[in-house]
């Protein structure tokens, strides 16, 4: 038996599964928070060295951020599949799934760093500036040797909130979050001695505090005397293939699922980089913002795919149902909270990433209101598309959902955003609209389906 089972509610009330919700969800969001604060406090500092730097970190960070979420589909597979196994006793599955994620993030993280290495040209024939485009590169070149480190911090992150040991994953992430900030003191502006390195620097840093984590994580995980019984890095050398495979199967449409996501914002950078240096920029802190607000979101998903998980481990139809209830219940409710901070209160948010010197200012700032307006509006969208990615893949459905958020998001939202913004002239406002498009339809599509799924559970 395994040393800490998922435990199901003391009772099968709502009240009750919101409680359970909460006290997972809770921590996961924190961590969350905190992971986003490594990426906002780079696209802060960067625009305090210069609206160019902070142009080419925008692109960077979509295109890192694109093939990290892509890779942290292994990492969202192994969630499911370990409070599963952990719901039903099966220690050994546990490990097997574990040690399979982390094997599968080290392939994947040498797959994709030629991808980096080269985005230069990559993204040059993308229709972005030379000048914008080399920073880039160089800004890449560096982080692609924190992919590694950084998937297998998911992996490890994924197995203890699907033991529900979320805390841990907060206090390491926010441990990460303020080391992130001394080290972009110390390396972007160039104190303590240390040359002021820029846009490298945050990429030196970033590297940095992915390996720091995982030390960390190793360590809790290795050496916490009521996880050594799982013996997660004991002959951690050898192969497991039908783990490896069972894992494979699951975590490849979430992998393409959440590269039809993110992708639908890094084409929306892509776009708005045709239309100028200014509107990228604006463009970026918009995206910080909003991504401070979807981490909430993603814990209460992260939350959903382990209650879920756990209640299919045990055969209870009732508390899956009761825990989705409650789970998108309190996703409306934070939703509708951001969309009157986002109405009330933009030119301050997006004043906070640019420095009152800078002779931009001004416009990147009035493009950023329009932005953040646009972006109260798919607040509910947004929550709702992955709340649901998050209950079906508790119950390890993914290759339906797949199929429905490549549709929403490729077919219909980045030809909107297209349309809207380019075509018909309407810019930056024009392209974000396209992405409410897209979301609506996913967030729509995938309730539906784990709704009627969950019925006849």
């Amino acid at each position: 038996m395994s040393p800490r089972a998922v435990s199901p509610p003391a009772d099968n009330t709502l009240r009750s599964h919101g409680r359970a919700v909460l006290v997972l969800g809770l921590p996961l969001i924190g961590s969350h928070l905190a992971q986003v604060a490594l990426q906002v406090t780079d696209t802060l500092m960067l625009g305090w060295f210069s609206v160019e730097a902070l142009a080419a970190a925008v692109l960077g960070a979509m295109l890192f951020f694109t093939l990290f979420v892509m890779g942290a589909g292994i990492a969202w597979a192994v969630m499911p599949m370990v409070a599963h196994a952990n719901a039903a006793g099966e220690t050994a599955e546990l490990r097997r799934i574990t040690r399979m994620g982390l094997w599968q993030s080290v392939l994947f993280s040498g797959a994709v760093m030629p991808v980096m290495w080269w985005s230069g040209p990559l993204l040059v024939a993308a229709g972005q500036e030379p000048q914008i485009a080399a920073l880039t590169q160089e800004y890449l070149r560096i982080m692609g040797w924190g992919m590694a480190p950084a998937l297998l911090v998911m992996v490890l992150k994924s197995y203890l909130a699907a033991l529900e040991r979320a805390q841990m994953v907060l206090w390491v992430t926010v441990v990460a979050a303020l080391l992130n900030i001394l080290l972009n003191w110390v390396l972007i502006f160039g104190n303590l001695g240390v040359p002021a390195l820029g846009l490298r620097g945050a990429a030196i840093g970033s590297v940095i505090v992915q390996l720091f984590s995982i030390g960390l994580l190793v360590a809790y995980a290795g050496l916490l005397p009521e996880l050594r019984a799982h013996a997660l890095f004991l002959r951690l050398w050898r192969p497991d293939w039908p783990g490896f495979w069972r894992l494979f199967r699951l975590a490849w449409p979430i992998s393409l699922t959440n590269l039809a996501e993110s992708g639908l914002f890094a084409a929306s950078a892509i776009l708005m980089g045709w239309l100028g240096t200014h509107e990228l920029a604006a463009h970026g802190i918009a995206i910080e913002i909003t991504s401070i607000v979807f981490m909430v979101h993603l814990g209460l998903s992260n939350a959903a795919t382990v209650r879920a998980g756990s209640a299919m481990g045990r055969g209870d139809g009732t508390a899956l149902r009761r825990g989705a209830l409650m789970a998108v219940a309190l996703s409306v409710c934070f939703a509708l909270l951001t969309m009157v901070v986002y109405l009330g209160f933009p030119a301050q948010m997006t004043g906070l990433f640019l420095t009152p010197e800078d002779p931009a200012r001004d416009q990147v700032i009035a493009i950023g209101v329009g932005l953040l307006a646009v972006a109260a509006v798919f607040q509910l969208a947004d929550g709702a598309q992955v709340v649901a990615l998050g209950l079906l893949r508790g119950m390890q459905d993914t290759r339906v959902p797949m199929i429905m958020a490549a549709i929403s998001y490729w077919l219909i939202g980045i030809p909107a955003s297209w349309l809207l913004g380019i075509r018909l002239g309407y810019g930056g406002m024009g392209v974000w609209a396209g992405l409410v498009v897209g979301l609506v339809l996913a967030g729509s599509l995938l309730m539906l389906r784990f709704w009627s799924r969950a019925r006849r559970v």
